[in-house]
Formats: structure tokens, C-alpha cells, sequence
């Protein structure tokens, strides 16, 4: 199994949005590849999440985090992640 490495600018995203490290690797290692631009591929994953946001401060059902990376020989890279906050079912 590949091992996930996080650029620095993933890492900023993943503050200022609320997603943990744990959840950005299960997203990668659970869930279906698909094309990114750039050559890039993204994967994202709902959490159940029942808190505030870390955004807004505002009660939500659910978190989706979406990792975009790079798939190397011997690891993952990840580039970004984004964090959708929602109360959808």
C-alpha cells in the first residue's frame, strides 16, 4: 500500500476547512478515482459530522471532503483538499 503524503498547501486547506488527515486517507483509500484537471485525480467521501463548522460556525449533518492528488511509483500526493459542509440527506 502506497503511502499519502500532503504537500504544505494541502495541509493549509485541510486547516482552514476543517478536514482531518485520517479522513483525507480514508476519502483516497475508500472511495473511486476520478480525472482531475491538470491530469490530477480526486476522490470524496460524506462523513457524518453532527458539530459546528469550523467555516461559519453553523450546525451540519454532514462533511464531504474531497482530496485532489498525484499518484506516483511509490506514494500518493496529495495537492488540495475541499470540504463541503450540508444538511441534505
Amino acid at each position: 500500500m502506497k503511502t499519502v503524503n500532503f504537500s504544505t498547501h494541502a495541509r493549509l486547506q485541510m486547516e482552514i476547512r476543517g478536514a482531518g488527515e485520517s479522513e483525507v486517507i480514508s476519502t483516497i483509500r475508500s472511495e473511486t478515482w476520478e480525472t482531475a484537471k491538470r491530469g490530477k485525480l480526486q476522490s470524496r467521501h460524506r462523513f457524518d459530522f453532527n458539530r459546528l463548522s469550523p467555516i461559519n460556525q453553523k450546525l451540519y449533518k454532514y462533511k464531504t471532503v474531497e482530496a485532489v492528488f498525484t499518484e506516483e511509483s511509490e506514494r500518493i500526493v496529495v495537492i488540495t483538499v475541499k470540504v463541503y459542509y450540508s444538511n441534505k440527506e
